[in-house]
């Protein structure tokens, strides 16, 4: 290889070098944005264990409003689930909300649960799916988060529970259904709640295999009032959809409000601007329902970005 060769050869792998490095910046800077938008750069919470399942720790993080009094406060609490296929998901999901309506004055907690892995799932009955056991430690960690209200200074009347997709199916049957209970969770505290913040919740059209989780067969005649909020590309809406002529029928047209991103797909609020315009939206019900005061402290969009409410019936 001759002189004008080698310097070539040298500049081409400089050359390359550069690329390398810029495209390891690139995906180093939209992992990081990813991590923000999905919470994981948030804060997490004060961490709590509400119980053990299959011989593990099951976790809640907490967040409290600034110079919150538990010995004199009461105010209302939030409790959030995860999303993630009944098979994963993290916290970090709601932490950001959890801050967010912390900051407003609220207890607001996001919980974990048991989730069996794939091999487990394989041995399970015919005609009984993974999803069981997530309800049973939603409704676990409800029970506990009332149970302990006063020690966190919460109002155990005034308490909201929600989640993202399946998180959402899981809040909502751990709150209708009248089985699937611990036996070792308190007798004397119910799941009941004052409302419910749902995001893309996750009602699948097969749900009906296992009457269990279906939420068609597990609906009370009366839901607490709701926030729904879809994306209108998201396939999951259809699950959505085959519920809404039985919430009508059941008298829950006026208190459940469906709110829809245009040409948005499932899990449109993991990401910004979406995720401000749905914690917005969040903030706004829990203001008509009296459990917040005032006008919310985000500020919406530049772009313009909006949900719009359809009518259900």
């Amino acid at each position: 290889m001759d002189h004008y060769e080698g310097k070539l050869s040298m500049k081409w792998i400089a050359l390359l070098l550069g690329l390398v490095g810029c495209l390891c910046a690139n995906g180093q800077a939209q992992e990081k944005t990813a991590r923000q938008e999905l919470g994981a750069e948030i804060t997490p919470g004060k961490p709590y264990v509400y119980k053990e399942s299959a011989g593990k720790p099951r976790k809640m993080e907490i967040y409290f409003p600034a110079n919150h009094d538990v010995t004199k406060a009461r105010v209302p609490g939030v409790l959030m689930f995860h999303g993630g296929g009944w098979s994963g998901g993290t916290l970090a999901q709601f932490r950001a909300l959890c801050q967010y309506l912390a900051s407003r004055g609220l207890v607001a907690a996001t919980a974990e649960y048991r989730m069996l892995s794939a091999a487990e799932a394989k041995q399970l009955p015919k005609g009984e799916t993974r999803k069981r056991v997530c309800i049973t430690d939603a409704k676990s960690a409800i029970r506990w988060f009332k149970q302990h209200a006063s020690e966190l200074g919460v109002d155990a009347q005034r308490i909201v529970t929600g989640g993202g997709s399946a998180g959402g199916h899981i809040c909502v049957l751990a709150t209708n259904h009248k089985g699937l209970n611990d036996p070792n969770d308190p007798k004397d505290i119910d799941v009941s709640v004052l409302a419910y913040l749902l995001f893309n919740p996750a009602f699948a059209l097969d749900d009906d295999q296992d009457p269990e989780i279906d939420v068609h067969k597990q609906l009370q005649p009366k839901l607490a009032p709701a926030l729904v909020m879809f994306g209108s590309n998201d396939t999951w809406k259809k699950g959505w959809d085959q519920l809404q002529p039985q919430l009508v029928k059941q008298g829950n047209a006026a208190t459940t409000e469906l709110w829809v991103a245009d040409g948005q797909p499932h899990g449109f609020f993991n990401r910004e601007p979406w995720k401000t315009v749905t914690m917005i939206a969040a903030d706004r019900f829990l203001v008509q329902l009296g459990l917040l005061q005032g006008e919310t402290t985000l500020i919406a969009p530049a772009t313009g970005e909006k949900l719009h409410r359809v009518n259900l019936e």
